[in-house]
């Protein structure tokens, strides 16, 4: 509820951009064509920001100084050493262990060896060169499953006990 407008509708909203900041955008481009065979779709003349074609949702790279023109002190660099930040792109694959080769021929660093899980899924785990996290597992052999819609929410889809 707004004070100034009375109620306030729940807004549609759907994943469009995972953003990744980076020094060099087109450079981080570059690699995820090269290590993981995505295709870019576009590039900012300036060099401040890159975007690949996966599908609905985009993965883009954004610069460092781009993300300070965005918003005081920009955005936290990412680190090539110690634990991971917190968030992971996810690139889903059949063969998660040439994908796993792939990347690390590329230049990626193994973070977890190709592995199966109890839910399903032969998952691998692995750092690119700017610092970020990609999980790349193979999908799900188990069903999607909708829960119940809680309250006034929307269902949500669970798929081997991890709600997306």
């Amino acid at each position: 509820m707004s004070a100034r407008h009375g109620p306030v509708a729940d807004p549609e909203l759907r994943l469009g951009w995972v953003i990744v900041y980076v020094d060099e955008p087109a450079d981080a481009s570059a690699f995820y064509e090269r290590a993981f065979g995505l295709r870019p779709e576009f590039a900012a003349p300036d060099g401040s920001y890159a975007q690949l074609d996966t599908g609905s949702t985009k993965l883009a790279f954004a610069s460092y100084l781009l993300g300070e023109k965005n918003f005081e002190s920009g955005v936290r660099r990412a680190s090539r050493d110690g634990p991971p930040a917190n968030i992971e792109i996810t690139l889903v694959a059949d063969d998660v262990d040439a994908a796993h080769t792939r990347a690390l021929d590329a230049g990626c660093t193994a973070l977890a060896a190709p592995e199966d899980k109890p839910h399903g899924q032969r998952v691998a785990y692995i750092r690119d060169p700017f610092g970020t996290l990609i999980g790349s597992p193979r999908p799900s052999s188990r069903p999607l499953r909708r829960t119940p819609p809680r309250d006034s929410q929307k269902s949500r889809i669970v798929t081997s006990g991890v709600s997306i």
